[in-house]
């Protein structure tokens, strides 16, 4: 099964723009993914919704992070980008009549909801300012330009 990269793909821009002294494009933007702007445009807009960036059109418009990014958690982007399945492993039949599989079933689904419930945990401790933290802290000098060295 392909994983989801949604959620990496979004802190990926965030952290661009965050780091960016101006405005990026969708062009731009979907050049640091290997990607249409109009995915990029489709997927920003969610967090354009919560506030967390903003956009603007014509000459020297493009996306910009509006929101604090002490109090954005990785668990808000998480949400904003729609919550997408955790995990890969599920059941292989959601109503089993086969007891035998409602135990394996049931097994399954609890370590997998306690394992999910940690790692949602965890995303709401780290915040996209810890994330631009340590960015700065690996890539001092220059910050973003550093962030893609084949551009």
């Amino acid at each position: 099964m392909r994983t989801d990269s949604k959620l990496s793909s979004i802190l990926h821009l965030l952290l661009h723009m965050a780091h960016s002294d101006r405005p990026l494009t969708s062009e731009e933007l979907a050049g640091f993914l290997h990607t249409n702007p109009v995915l990029v445009r489709r997927t920003l807009a969610g967090l354009r919704e919560r506030g967390y960036v903003a956009s603007e059109k014509g000459h020297g418009g493009g996306w910009a992070v509006t929101a604090d990014l002490h109090r954005v958690t990785l668990r808000d982007v998480y949400d904003a980008v729609g919550a997408p399945t955790v995990f890969a492993i599920g059941n292989r039949v959601e109503q089993p009549g086969c007891l035998v599989e409602q135990v394996v079933n049931q097994s399954l689904g609890d370590a997998l909801a306690e394992a999910e419930a940690l790692l949602l945990a965890r995303f709401a401790q780290v915040t996209l300012a810890e994330l631009s933290e340590r960015f700065n802290a690996q890539y001092p000098q220059g910050g973003a330009h550093h962030a893609h060295p084949s551009e």
